[in-house]
């Protein structure tokens, strides 16, 4: 498949005036965790990031663009590790873990939680999910959270524990939070990865000391069942899952022992996918091309250059052809459809704005050069 993309950096322009981008710039300092780049139910994308003080936040001003808004800052005192998720009805969750220093001795961790209805409207107040652990030094050793949004709207939670197990809350009809319920597992690493298929049905991956873990539900919003242990070594916060069939996933990692990425489907073999990819994860998207049902990936190898590949969703094995796109940025690169269809990867460049190219109407994935919003 024929993968083309931004012309070269010379051909970089900047929106300006009249592009709804606010005079006083606020600098991004990275990427929150996630797909971080989101579709609205107004068809407006809105895109997150690690700002000074809180997350930063642009939206498009209308659907399909090109002109945004923003960045607007959103506080989040003392809050990291930022986890987007979006359910079926377009709401969008971010989760925290928040630490706060309280004189001698550990800091007192919590997990936070607040909520955007409709694109460009507030975000919620961040309201604490707690911590499964009561004494203050386990619970200073938690990790930072995942989470999924079953079709029904619930919202599912899960974090690390102090001893490396999984943990997991979620929310009850009404709004209430229900008890921490134990998941087991062994020496998981963060982050953890989720993903919520069509059918409702959510399921989780940890890699653990040279295997994967995996719980599954039986029915969407069901009890969540431990599948047994895959023994692949998967590099620390570098995986991602695509629901690629009916209720099957397809996950995505960095292989520790080659340093490039592969694809395995839990049943199947690992396909080798080359790239040379740094410390993130990859961004994946399942679009149409050409009439084809394809996955998009994008990632910034380690020298900070956005490569993009394109294939048959479940064809990996078909070969997958990294190209340069002459963008570099810091952090993940987020991919997204926007109104219209049309594949949109943004990215946050060295100079800390969103920077964001679109696909334009040549045949296969050809996008235009990135513009600066």
């Amino acid at each position: 498949m024929r993968t083309k993309s931004g012309r070269a950096a010379a051909q970089r322009r900047t929106a300006g005036a009249g592009s709804g981008v606010d005079t006083e710039r606020q600098e991004a300092l990275g990427t929150v965790t996630g797909s971080w780049l989101v579709l609205g139910k107004d068809g407006r994308l809105t895109a997150y990031a690690r700002g000074h003080g809180g997350m930063l936040r642009w939206t498009e001003v209308r659907p399909g663009g090109p002109q945004w808004s923003g960045p607007v800052l959103c506080p989040v005192p003392d809050v990291s590790d930022i986890r987007v998720a979006q359910g079926a009805d377009t709401y969008v969750h971010f989760l925290g873990r928040r630490e706060v220093h309280k004189g001698d001795g550990p800091p007192a961790v919590d997990l936070v939680h607040a909520i955007q209805y409709q694109t460009g409207r507030p975000v919620t107040e961040w309201r604490s999910l707690g911590n499964p652990h009561k004494d203050r030094e386990k619970a200073a050793r938690l990790g930072t959270p995942a989470a999924a949004v079953s079709s029904s709207g619930t919202v599912h939670v899960f974090v690390r524990n102090a001893g490396g197990g999984v943990m997991l809350r979620r929310e009850l009809p009404g709004g209430k939070w229900g008890p921490w319920t134990d998941l087991k597992g062994s020496l998981a690493q963060d982050p953890l990865v989720v993903v919520t298929h069509a059918s409702g049905r959510i399921e989780a991956m940890a890699g653990g000391r040279n295997l994967m873990m995996r719980w599954v539900q039986d029915r969407a919003d069901g009890d969540f069942r431990q599948t047994p242990n895959i023994p692949l070594a998967v590099t620390r916060g570098s995986a991602v899952a695509l629901e690629t069939a009916p209720d099957r996933a397809t996950y995505y990692w960095t292989d520790p022992a080659t340093g490039g990425i592969v694809a395995h489907r839990p049943g199947g073999w690992v396909i080798p996918l080359g790239g040379a990819p740094g410390e993130d994860p990859v961004a994946v998207l399942r679009t149409a091309l050409d009439g084809y049902d394809c996955t998009v990936l994008a990632h910034r190898d380690i020298e900070g250059q956005v490569m993009l590949a394109a294939c048959g969703t479940e064809n990996e094995q078909g070969g997958v052809w990294w190209s340069p796109t002459g963008e570099h940025c810091v952090g993940a690169p987020a991919l997204a459809r926007d109104a219209y269809g049309r594949v949109v990867l943004a990215m946050v460049g060295a100079d800390g704005g969103l920077h964001v190219a679109r696909q334009n109407d040549e045949a296969g994935l050809a996008m235009a050069p990135s513009v600066r919003v």
